[in-house]
């Protein structure tokens, strides 16, 4: 079988495993819409106020993105990794061509089809809910599967060195609130301590939030890099960050060959 194929069988087995559980299911989509629900459309947002959500509906899209591209694949790829080292799974793929990274790369692109669809719930969502003024861009595909790529492998990474579902599960929790509410999604910049700006600029969920924010968002204050448009140079840092993060993140699965 070649590579492809190889691949793509590993692919069909992990979508159809993620569908047989229902409660994996309904959680990775209910989420984020609750999320929607009590952020976007209870507390709203109030531009000319002070607190968390002082800015218009269409800024905080990058936050409610993130919200499955960064706490699906960490929870899923770290369970997941978990879930086969307990089964001796590895074990039985290092007996069939399958290599470490074409395992990875299966899971991702289960974990690509699984985002893709619940971001094009959240962007409904947050335009029927909360009458965000966004400006769709053909760069939002890319910069959610970039992330995913990126995330996958810290999911990877966090599944192969945890002692169990368990502890792959709370270490990603522990991992993924910080990022999630201190990489510009939420909380912008502002509202930050200026010794804390260096620790923004190393999470990988910054440049994706900024990123998306100048492609989505009129309104988006994010200076260029280099000279580069922000919405492409924020993507190419991203790529950058998550072509490291898939290759550790091979590499981190338990070699049983």
């Amino acid at each position: 079988m070649s590579r492809m194929g190889r691949v793509r069988a590993e692919t069909s087995a992990g979508w159809r495993s993620f569908v047989r559980r229902r409660t994996a299911v309904f959680f990775t989509f209910f989420f984020p819409v609750i999320l929607i629900v009590i952020f976007g459309a209870l507390i709203r947002t109030d531009p000319t106020g002070e607190g968390l959500f002082t800015e218009p509906a269409a800024y905080y899209v990058p936050g409610y993105l993130a919200v499955v591209v960064l706490f699906t694949p960490l929870s899923r790829m770290g369970s997941e990794v978990a879930r086969h080292r307990e089964g001796s799974r590895f074990e039985k793929l290092a007996t069939t061509p399958l290599t470490r990274a074409e395992w990875l790369l299966a899971q991702t692109v289960v974990n690509a089809a699984i985002i893709g669809l619940a971001s094009l719930l959240i962007l409904g969502l947050v335009v029927l809910l909360t009458g965000a003024e966004i400006a769709f861009s053909a760069l939002l595909v890319p910069y959610v599967l970039v992330g995913v790529v990126c995330f996958c492998g810290v999911g990877a990474m966090l599944g192969s060195y945890t002692d169990s579902q368990d502890g792959a599960v709370a270490a990603s929790n522990a991992i993924g609130l910080p990022l999630l509410f201190l990489s510009e999604t939420f909380v912008s910049l502002s509202q930050l301590p200026g010794w804390f700006e260096p620790l923004v600029n190393l999470s990988p969920l910054t440049y994706f939030a900024r990123g998306v924010r100048a492609a989505t968002y009129s309104g988006a204050e994010t200076p260029a890099i280099a000279g580069v448009e922000p919405a492409i140079a924020n993507l190419g840092i991203l790529a950058a960050l998550a072509v490291v993060a898939f290759a550790l993140g091979a590499q981190s699965i338990p070699r049983t060959d």
